[in-house]
């Protein structure tokens, strides 16, 4: 199968990796995710991920709790690592090279970021899986994606997306009259107030011309097709 890209970034949501459970790491879901990762650098891709960590902290549980932003967000981005550790044991049971790279040392667990490392590991092949935000609280991991895309040279952020196939009109599950988009520029993002991403990052990658293509992760198979499907999902730029 012909691809459209050498290298890429998969986006993955946290929440993606609970499965059907809402919460935590289903190891079926993560089999499934991983197995098809494997089959993307078989065809030669080099593939970078950010996963976020909604299904084992969310930032509104801390504001729940009366607790500060930034202590909230810094348990998010180790909920990040947490996720990252269980897809890079994943990836190397089925023999890829993966490496962790995280924006806060931790170098018993990972490797710290270091974007000329980042883009060494993947032209020899590995996957590189990009944890703990950009280091900071306030920017979500959607930022943390289009900052990681644009410093190694990724050519699309690939967004999975559990539980909707693409950028909609208005929430499928609450609205029948719903209309999925096609293809959609970064400011037809901002002016229809589209929350598929937060501002910051759209506006980087606007600022950037680093295209996102949003799709299903529900069929684990999308995230083969998605590199040579120009019609899969929806397509910003």
């Amino acid at each position: 199968m012909a691809t459209k890209y050498k290298r890429v970034l998969y986006k993955l949501s946290g929440e993606a990796l609970a499965g059907g459970k809402g919460f935590g790491i289903d190891s079926e879901v993560v089999t499934k995710i991983t197995s098809q990762i494997v089959e993307v650098v078989k065809q030669g891709v080099e593939v970078a991920i950010v996963v976020g960590g909604g299904n084992i902290w969310r930032g509104k549980t801390g504001e729940e709790l009366g607790m500060e932003r930034a202590t909230a967000d810094s348990m998010g981005m180790l909920a990040t690592v947490m996720n990252s550790l269980a897809l890079q044991d994943a990836l190397e049971q089925k023999g890829v090279d993966t490496r962790v790279l995280t924006s806060v040392e931790m170098k018993e667990m990972a490797e710290p970021y270091i974007r000329r490392r980042a883009i060494r590991h993947l032209e020899k092949g590995r996957v590189a899986i990009f944890a703990a935000g950009i280091g900071n609280p306030y920017f979500s991991t959607d930022t943390t994606a289009a900052l990681r895309a644009k410093e190694i040279g990724a050519e699309a952020i690939l967004m999975g997306k559990n539980g909707v196939d693409g950028v909609y009109s208005a929430d499928p599950k609450l609205d029948s009259t719903a209309t999925k988009y096609d293809k959609l520029s970064y400011m037809d993002i901002m002016n229809k107030g589209l929350t598929i991403m937060d501002s910051t990052a759209i506006t980087f990658c606007m600022d950037n011309h680093l295209p996102i293509i949003v799709f299903s992760i529900d069929d684990a198979e999308n995230i083969v097709k998605v590199v040579s499907d120009s019609n899969l999902g929806t397509t910003i730029e």
